[in-house]
Order: structure tokens, then C-alpha cells, then sequence
């Protein structure tokens, strides 16, 4: 298929200095920028920063055997980075922007707070299996002693970084800008007692102590809860000793507190309720001696597992499962750094965990739940200045979608554009008397969706509404649950997908009587539908009126729902029947091109890269010649720039303002090109065992749109991205991605891609409102 003309973007800034020219056609453009992009830019780096990523000890070096199977001398092995180790390295570069002195104070405690969140749900997925073997001596297999050692060791050094910055740097800087997190021995008299009267009233009434004794064991404790274990001294009110007690902090208590401007002296002052309850354990054990005592916090496995054969009602299986959610294995505890050794050992025995597990922190055990202090503040010269995305482009809100979508397309970037426009598609199908049948799936859309409320308002006019609910979604299992519950209980019809497979895909199908005959729309989007992620996440909405693409849609939905054979697909690969198939026959094919003598490339964005067999035909393109850029947000265990391996391999991860979340995959051979997006990241899981969809985009527009903007600007990002080496280290590019490029300066300022999106869209919006008005 050969592109027709771009469009011109006359009047609109160049999103990078590397973009191409608004005269030049698509296919001369996209061909110029895209073999220029692996050879134009000379790379300079700050020195690493990131651990490198080793290789995963448990690797079996794979075979690189030759897509067509003819005779060959023996090819290469390699040996894939270490999956686990990938996820800390990604977290130390979100780790970056919080000790960045450009970012605003405000957005790097967001960040570090970020980072702290991540890996909680680190350790409550992927840790328990290490630990197990860990704690067993296994010495082979995919989990070992030595794997357990090493992910313990990087994880302590990411812990021990972020609660340096957090003391040496963050609470310092907070400092001069009046406003502190003041602890008992700072307080003044007149703090002391509002402290005192909080306490008393808002505190002590949720707390009771725990006395360990025969008749009281070491009570439950959730995941992830604050905690104090006390040491007493003297004998309790029968004569006894029994020394330990456990005090469990309720979750529904705020974890800093805003003190009153009445004893803040013209401050910003607060405290932290493990401070507050550390001021007045005294006062809980009258008559007893407070000896040694520390916070502490253990974090569970929570990855829910339900036999899905096994069981005759998920919806009730997982709301049993998440009833033991939080007492599941321990793998993490954490404890105050001024801890005593006994305590510590104590802790240790009761949760079954070696001391590696034991994690010493300079502050509070949780730094996640440090987002209320960004919360609770309202300086806004703190924060990032206030980001209102543009209501879509190439949309009019007095426009009938239906009507624009006969006309063609329609891509929304979000968050540059607002997800209103597909809460607006949404809205007027509600509304439309001629719409007679929604579907969707849902997959995450949060505890309050306004979208949730469209389809419940659907139902009250009397259209046929089918949900797809994923259950399994993790972490928001709870949420879909009641959501499910909800359109069941007023007529909607739900499923939930198909079993064993979770359903990723995100597709929302609208039916239209138009005349004598009917219509489908569609949405279809490689993110979720979250108004409030939709604000945070890189994403792109597809909205189509195409009747193959539609005609696919509908077919996946009927498969979901009635469990009945596919039939063949017009233009979707789906998971977990052609997925995986159609993107390696991609790779492979580009290969056997590349080897014939044709220009190929292939550019693909998604947020992880671990599908062993993937990994291997691209090894395998480019060491036939393929040119390839990757570019990965998250975890990546493709060896990148391996002399003799790679060589024509770069992997890129890209960490911004807003979470990357796009799939976009782009294949050329020769003046063929094609572009997918996808709901799926290249991962075994995500091709294997979940429903999953990738769809083309036609429209050459559209297509190069995407090109300009999902990956162009991204492999030209001299600010917020780093690259992978062949060593295993990620480095941060700070500098001109453009050297000696016709028309650019060579001194250019380094720009990152979503800052010169945000400027794109904004400009883009006040051009329109300029000329509407």
C-alpha cells in the first residue's frame, strides 16, 4: 500500500527540529525520516545513572534458526536481559525526575512517590516466587538463591536512593520554601498539644493494643498497613510480663495531618500520623515501661489466582479471593532504620522471611502515601503548570460524530487531546433514538465513570447493551466487580470474556439504524477507558466508521460473549489466535527482504518487550540487514547494540511528564508501509493469554500523523529518553538528536517529545478557536 499526501501543517510549530517539511508528500517524507533516524544522531550521554540490566540467570541461550528453515551453518545464540532486574531499572529512571532541581518541587515528591507505589506492586507480583526459592536453597531453575540475592541487593539500592533524596534533598528544598513535616522533638509546646488533643480525638478511639501471650498470637496484619511493635517493660495487670504488643494504625486515618495556623508560626506545618502515634505510645500502656519500639509495614503477595475451571461463578470466586487479598505470603518487611536487632529478628520469625527481606528505612515506611502532602498542598509554583488538553482537533463539539465519522477517521491523542471527545462519541450515541445496540468492554475505568453512568443510561432508553467486564483487571478487581453487579441489576447483559484468557482488548461498537439499513461505530484505543488516567497516559483512540474494521469488532464481541468460533478477521490480528503468528511473519518477512537487497525498517512503541520468540525474529531481521528502533518504556530483555548480535537493533525508553502508554508498530519494506496499534504490549502473556487486538491504520494521513508523532518525535527525544547499551545500562540522551540536519541549526536547545506535543496541541487549539470565532 502506498501512502497518498499529508496534509499540510502550515502555521502549526514543528514538533522537533527533525520533522519533516508540510510540502512533502507522506511517502517521501516518512522514507527521508525514517532512514535517517539510525544513522543522524551522535549520540552524547550523561555517565549511566542506571544499573545496568544483567542477564537473567535462568536464560537457556536461545537458537536463532532461520525463518525459512534451509540449511544453515549454526546460528548465534543469545542470552535475554533479566525480566525482573528490567522493571527496578525502569523505576530508577521515573526515579530521575525526582532529582531533577528543573522539575518543580511538588511533581518530584509525586515522582518519588511514584516510584514507591511501583514497587509495592513490585513485590506483591513478582517477588514471592525468588523468596520461595530463595528460602528453599534451589540452585536451578527459573528461580534461584542467586536470583533472590541480586533482586533483594537492587532493590535495597533503589530503596536506599529514595529515602537519601527524600531526606537530603527534597525535605531540605521543601524546607526553604517554608513548609515542613515537623517531628515530636521539633514541635513546640503549643504544637505538642494540638497534637495531643488530635490525637485523643481522632486516633486513640481506633487503637487498641495487642499483649502477644498464648491467648493473644501475633495478630493478623494487612498488607501494606502501618503497624508499631512495642517493647514493655514490667508486668501487665495479672502479674505477667509478656513484653511485646502490636498496634495496628487503621487505614482509614489520613497519614499527614495540616496543622492549624494558629501554632504554625506562618508556616506550612504537618505531621505524620506515625509520628503522632509514636508521641503518645506512652500514654497507651499505663503502668508499663516503653522500651524499644519501631513502625513497621509488610508488604503481601496479591497477585489473586482463581482456577477459572474450577470454580462455577468468577464474579464469586474473586470476591472471595479478595477477602484474603491482604493477608497473603510476606515477602517485604519494612521497619524504622533506628529499629532494635531483637524487634527486627522477632518481626523476621513471625512473618517467615530471611533477612533480606528486611528493609531499614530513614522515614516513613509507606513514601507512597506521601501523595497527600502533594495533595493537601496549594502552591502552584510547585507544580507543573496546569495542562488543559484540547477538546480534539479534527472534532467540533456541535458536530453530529456520526456524520463526521461517513467522512472518515478519526484519531484523538490523548492526553494532548481530551478523552472528552470519546466520552462525547459516547454521549450522543446514549442519546441517539436511532442507536439501537452498544457494546464494550471494560477493562479498568475507576470506582466513579461518568462513562459507566452513559451505559447505565443507555439501558434506562431501552438499547441493547452488552459489557465485556474483565474481572481479573489487577489491583481493580473490587471496582469491576461492583461495576458488573451494577449493569446486571438493570437489564444490561454482561460477560466476561472468554475463560482462561483476560480480555485487554478495548473496543466500544455502536449499532445505527441509518435508512433501511444498519451502521456500525467504532472506538477502539490501545489505553483504558479512565477519564482520570486518560489525563495522565499516552494513549491513542481510534474512532471508525470503516465497515471491515466495524465488521471485525463485531465478530470479536460475538466470540466473547457466545464462545463461538471465529470466523476470519478482515483486518484485526486478534490474541490469542493470530497475534503473536501475524507480528513475527512481519519481522520474518522484513528479513528475508532485507536480505534480498530492499530498504526495510521497523519502528514499534509499546510499554514491554519480552516475548522470547519475537525477541528472536528480531535478532534475526536485523542481523539480516533490518534497521530497527524499539522503543520500550518499561521492562525489555532484548540485548540491545550487541556488537555481532544487534547491531541493528536500538532500544529507547522514553520517561515523561505522562506515563507512555501507546502501542504503535510500524513496518516497511521498500515503498510498502504498514501501521498497527495495538492494545498489547509484546510480552508472552499478553499474545498467549489474553484477548488482545491489533488493527491497521489505512488512512495515509492518519498513518503519518502517527508516524510524526508516536515514534519520529520519540527517536529524536534529546531530553526525557534513554537508551539501552550493550551493556546492560541505560543512559540518558540530554543533547541535539539533530546534528548537521538541512534547515536546523546545530545548536539546539534539547527538547523532549511530549513537551513539543503539549506545544503542538495547544497551538493546534488556539488556531481553532481562533477561526470558530
Amino acid at each position: 500500500m502506498k501512502p497518498a499526501a499529508a496534509p499540510s501543517h502550515n502555521g502549526l510549530p514543528a514538533l522537533s527540529p527533525g520533522m519533516m517539511e508540510p510540502h512533502k508528500t507522506a511517502a517521501v517524507a516518512s522514507r527521508e525520516c525514517h532512514e535517517s533516524v539510525t544513522n543522524d544522531i551522535d549520540t552524547v550521554i550523561f555517565p549511566p545513572t542506571c544499573a545496568p540490566v544483567p542477564l537473567a540467570p535462568e536464560s537457556v541461550p536461545m537458537s536463532l534458526a532461520p525463518a525459512d528453515r534451509s540449511p544453515a551453518v549454526a546460528a548465534p545464540t543469545f542470552t535475554l536481559l533479566d525480566r525482573d532486574h528490567s522493571i527496578l531499572s525502569f523505576n530508577e529512571r521515573v526515579l530521575d525526575w525526582a532529582h531533577r532541581p528543573e522539575v518543580p518541587l511538588i511533581e518530584r515528591l509525586r515522582y518519588l512517590c511514584i516510584v514507591s507505589s511501583n514497587l509495592d506492586e513490585f513485590f506483591e507480583v513478582r517477588a514471592a516466587p525468588h523468596l520461595i526459592a530463595g528460602s528453599a536453597g534451589d540452585r536451578k531453575g527459573v528461580y534461584t538463591v542467586e536470583s533472590f540475592e541480586r533482586l533483594a541487593e537492587a532493590a535495597h539500592k533503589l530503596v536506599a536512593r529514595q529515602y537519601a533524596l527524600y531526606n537530603d534533598e527534597l525535605m531540605p528544598t521543601f524546607a526553604t520554601h517554608g513548609i515542613h513535616i515537623i517531628s515530636h522533638g521539633e514541635r513546640n509546646p503549643a504544637q505538642r498539644k494540638w497534637v495531643g488533643e488530635y490525637f485523643e480525638r481522632e486516633v486513640r478511639p481506633l487503637l487498641i493494643p495487642v499483649g502477644l501471650d498464648p491467648a493473644h498470637p501475633f495478630p493478623q496484619v494487612a498488607n501494606k498497613s502501618l503497624n508499631f511493635i512495642v517493647r514493655l517493660g514490667g508486668k501487665d495487670a495479672f502479674g505477667r510480663e509478656n513484653p511485646i504488643q502490636i498496634v495496628k494504625v487503621p487505614r482509614v486515618l489520613p497519614r499527614l495531618i495540616k496543622m492549624p495556623a494558629k501554632v504554625s508560626d506562618g508556616k506550612t506545618l504537618f505531621v505524620a500520623l506515625s509520628s503522632v502515634v509514636r508521641a503518645h505510645l506512652a500514654s497507651m500502656f499505663p503502668g508499663r515501661e516503653v522500651g524499644d519500639f519501631s513502625q513497621f509495614r509488610v508488604t503481601r503477595h496479591s497477585d489473586l489466582a482463581v482456577d477459572e475451571e474450577d470454580v462455577k461463578n468468577l464474579r464469586t470466586a474473586l470476591r472471595q479471593g479478595l477477602q484474603h487479598r491482604h493477608y497473603g505470603q510476606a515477602v517485604r518487611l519494612e521497619v524504622s532504620a533506628s529499629c532494635a536487632e531483637s524487634l527486627a529478628s522477632f518481626l523476621l520469625a513471625q512473618f517467615n522471611l530471611p533477612l533480606q527481606s528486611l528493609y531499614r528505612v530513614h522515614g516513613p515506611v509507606n513514601l507512597a502515601r506521601l501523595t497527600q502532602l502533594a495533595d493537601l498542598l496549594e502552591e502552584p509554583q510547585l507544580r507543573f503548570p496546569p495542562y488543559p488538553a484540547s477538546y480534539p482537533v479534527t472534532l467540533s463539539p456541535a458536530q453530529s460524530f456520526f456524520e463526521r465519522l461517513q467522512r472518515g477517521d478519526v484519531l484523538i491523542h490523548q492526553p494532548f487531546e481530551s478523552f472528552e471527545g470519546v466520552l462525547a462519541f459516547l454521549r450522543e450515541a446514549v442519546l441517539d433514538p436511532h442507536v439501537l445496540a452498544i457494546k464494550q468492554t471494560i477493562y479498568r475505568t475507576g470506582t466513579d465513570s461518568e462513562l459507566m453512568d452513559l451505559l447505565r443510561e443507555a439501558v434506562r432508553r431501552g438499547k441493547e447493551v452488552t459489557v465485556v467486564v474483565e474481572l481479573k483487571a489487577r489491583f481493580d478487581e473490587e471496582a469491576n466487580i461492583n461495576w458488573a453487579e451494577m449493569l446486571e441489576s438493570i437489564g444490561a447483559q454482561v460477560v466476561y470474556g472468554v475463560v482462561g484468557l483476560k480480555t485487554h482488548a478495548k473496543m466500544l461498537l455502536v449499532t445505527r439504524r441509518e435508512g433501511k439499513q444498519m451502521r456500525r461505530y467504532g472506538h477502539l484505543s490501545t489505553g483504558n477507558y479512565n477519564p482520570r488516567t486518560a489525563r495522565l497516559y499516552t494513549d491513542i483512540s481510534h474512532l471508525t466508521a470503516d465497515p471491515l474494521l466495524t465488521a471485525d469488532m463485531e465478530a470479536v464481541f460475538v466470540h466473547m460473549a457466545s464462545q463461538s468460533r471465529l470466523p476470519r478477521l478482515n483486518r484485526m490480528w486478534l490474541a490469542p489466535f493470530d497475534l503473536h503468528k501475524n507480528i513475527t511473519a512481519q519481522i520474518d518477512a522484513l528479513g528475508m527482504a532485507a536480505a534480498a537487497g530492499h530498504p526495510t525498517r521497523i519502528v514499534a512503541k509499546m510499554n514491554a518487550l519480552t516475548d522470547e520468540e519475537i525477541i528472536a525474529s528480531l535478532i534475526r531481521a536485523g542481523q539480516k540487514g533490518v534497521k530497527i528502533d524499539l522503543i520500550v518504556r518499561g521492562a525489555c530483555t532484548l540485548p540491545a547494540q550487541v556488537p555481532g548480535l544487534t547491531d541493528n537493533i536500538r532500544v529507547r525508553s522514553v520517561i515523561g511528564r505522562f506515563l507512555e502508554h501507546s502501542r504503535v508498530f510500524y513496518f516497511r519494506n521498500g515503498e510498502d508501509e504498514s501501521l498497527y496499534l495495538s492494545s498489547a504490549d509484546w510480552m508472552n502473556r499478553n499474545m498467549m493469554r489474553r484477548i488482545e487486538l491489533a488493527w491497521p491504520v489505512t488512512d495515509a494521513a492518519l498513518r503519518q500523523r502517527l508516524i510524526d508523532e508516536c515514534l519520529v518525535a520519540y527517536l529524536h527525544d534529546g531530553r526525557d529518553a534513554w537508551d539501552l547499551g550493550a551493556d546492560g545500562i541505560y543512559t540518558r540522551v540530554d543533547h541535539d538528536t539533530h546534528p548537521g540536519e538541512d534547515g536546523v541549526a546545530r545548536a539546539i536547545e534539547a527538547h523532549g517529545a511530549q513537551s513539543a506535543l503539549m506545544n503542538r496541541y495547544a497551538s493546534r487549539g488556539h488556531l481553532r478557536d481562533a477561526s470558530s470565532n
